[in-house]
């Protein structure tokens, strides 16, 4: 099993009394916002298990599903108490970016011009390394070594700003997920309950949670796995993915 054994830790900074899901580590809430309903779930990475997983124990196949990592996490003694996918990948699977694991490079930073919201730019880069979790834009991770990142695009919010590109001005509603870094320690994931148009989604990043820095993950497939909130979302097999074993 792949996983972040160190410097990665997670225990959901409070809600308000009724507002979430769960107990431990991980909970999950459902906010409006702009009349939009989205679901945050808000992590501190001081303590706790967050990891990134892709690949099964002891070999090189892949994990796919939440239900195949729920399995994984179950013969280590733990439960997985949340999932979520974690950037976009080929057809065949392989990360599309960078994927880091436990300090291993799975996949490099891929700094390239192509075609799909992969590569609106800027792109950028989640990552946790020794300084703590963040969120960066590509162009800007240089001489990092993390334990731990998955790179994404477009950024969501740069620098304090909705990036002024054209997928900010269109109209497209897709279910969506992403994540920011909102005070320094605390993750958040965010999933839309409803298709947003782009500008929606990063209205959201940007004006309910005060993220300077907030990366897109993907769209349509967008799943989150949370057993208090009862969602096991199956809309699609994954490559990398986020979970939180306990």
């Amino acid at each position: 099993m792949e996983k972040l054994a160190v410097l990665v830790g997670l225990v959901l900074l409070a809600v308000a009394p009724g507002a979430g899901a769960g107990a431990g580590a991980v909970q999950c809430a459902t906010r409006t916002h702009a009349k939009l309903r989205f679901t945050l779930c808000r992590v501190d990475a001081r303590s706790g298990s967050l990891a990134l997983y892709y690949r099964n124990p002891g070999n090189s196949t892949l994990v796919h599903d939440f239900a195949g990592l729920s399995k994984n996490i179950a013969r280590e003694g733990k439960r997985l108490s949340f999932a979520m996918n974690a950037g976009m990948f080929h057809p065949d699977f392989r990360p599309v970016g960078l994927l880091v694991i436990e300090g291993r490079e799975i996949a490099p930073i891929n700094r390239s011009d192509g075609s799909g919201n992969f590569f609106l730019q800027p792109n950028g880069v989640f990552l946790i390394d020794a300084a703590g979790p963040r969120v960066v834009a590509t162009d800007e991770y240089r001489d990092l070594t993390p334990a731990f990142a998955t790179q994404s695009g477009p950024m969501l919010v740069h620098r304090g700003q909705i990036p002024d590109i054209s997928a900010f001005r269109s109209r497209s509603r897709h279910l969506r997920n992403g994540v920011c870094v909102s005070d320094g320690a605390t993750v958040d994931f965010v999933i839309s309950e409803e298709p947003v148009t782009f500008r929606e989604f990063a209205e959201f990043f940007s004006k309910a949670l005060k993220c300077a820095e907030a990366l897109y993950l993907d769209g349509s497939i967008s799943s989150l796995y949370s057993p208090p909130m009862k969602r096991d979302d199956a809309r699609a097999q994954f490559g990398p993915m986020f979970g939180v074993a306990e």
